[in-house]
């Protein structure tokens, strides 16, 4: 569903596919339906459109939207396998990054026509791969270097070892500093330092990588920059007149942060950690 799970997936064998399912998909479907209450309430009387609009979009014929029909099924075909492929983690022990990338090169060999393919090589995003890559070369040598066993030191003693205590941290530390950052490169710091508190006395981890996941996935809802989604969709708001501002997103954005975090919080609290 997001980067950060693929990445914390990676890190601990155990928490496979379905063990995510298992155990957010509950946590979700209650954000959703608190999110869409406050969408509802904030943007109902704007929700409005006209008898003559409603008929021109029920008049479009989607089939003509499908302009290649085998390169679809091929599609599909793929993506069936590529689900599978996440659903058997548990049983085949294939690491679900290379599930996905496995699948994406099946789709570019079965694409049929090398137009497919040089349209996805442009428009895959060069600049922010390399810059995930150099920050990924920072953060090994911050693991090198020790700086990081001193951060999960720092981090247990604050906590004192105390598991409701370090997974309260880590939920509203993640959720707070993703806002402000691209949720992965922080996601990437903080997995070598909690497998480090599994050393120094938290025994009981599964509650601390729920918070982590939570925490930055939804914290990345905080700000326009908290997460690559929310840049994406404002340039293309913009390629279609809607301006979306860093404050005028900061504004609703915030604190439905706030609000699916607290939620969080109680949701781990009261599953894991009661």
């Amino acid at each position: 569903g997001d980067p950060p799970n693929i990445m914390i997936g990676s890190a601990v064998p155990e928490l496979t596919f379905m063990a995510f399912i298992k155990n957010l998909a509950p946590i979700a479907v209650l954000s959703f339906a608190v999110v869409l209450f406050v969408m509802d309430r904030l943007y109902r009387r704007n929700l409005t459109t006209r008898p003559e609009l409603q008929e021109e979009i029920l008049k479009m014929d989607e089939r003509k939207s499908l302009r290649d029909p085998a390169l679809l099924r091929r599609a599909l075909f793929v993506l069936a396998l590529t689900m599978i492929g996440f659903f058997t983690h548990s049983i085949t022990h294939v690491e679900s990054s290379l599930i996905a990338l496995s699948g994406g090169f099946l789709m570019l060999l079965l694409a049929g026509d090398s137009r497919h393919v040089e349209e996805a090589l442009h428009k895959v995003e060069w600049p922010t791969i390399f810059f995930f890559i150099g920050l990924f070369i920072v953060v090994g040598g911050l693991i090198e270097t020790g700086l990081i066993g001193d951060l999960a030191r720092e981090a247990v003693a604050l906590t004192q070892g105390d598991t409701v205590l370090t997974s309260m941290l880590v939920l509203w530390l993640s959720a707070i500093v993703s806002s402000v950052l691209d949720n992965i490169p922080f996601v990437a710091t903080m997995i070598p330092l909690i497998q480090d508190m599994g050393t120094m006395g938290v025994e009981h981890l599964e509650p601390v990588w729920w918070s982590l996941s939570l925490g930055a996935c939804l914290g990345g809802n905080g700000t326009l920059v908290g997460a690559s989604a929310n840049l994406i969709v404002a340039a293309m708001a913009a390629e279609r007149g809607v301006k979306i501002t860093f404050m005028s997103y900061l504004k609703v954005g915030f604190g439905v942060m706030l609000l699916t975090v607290a939620l969080s919080m109680v949701y781990v609290y009261l599953r894991y950690l009661i």
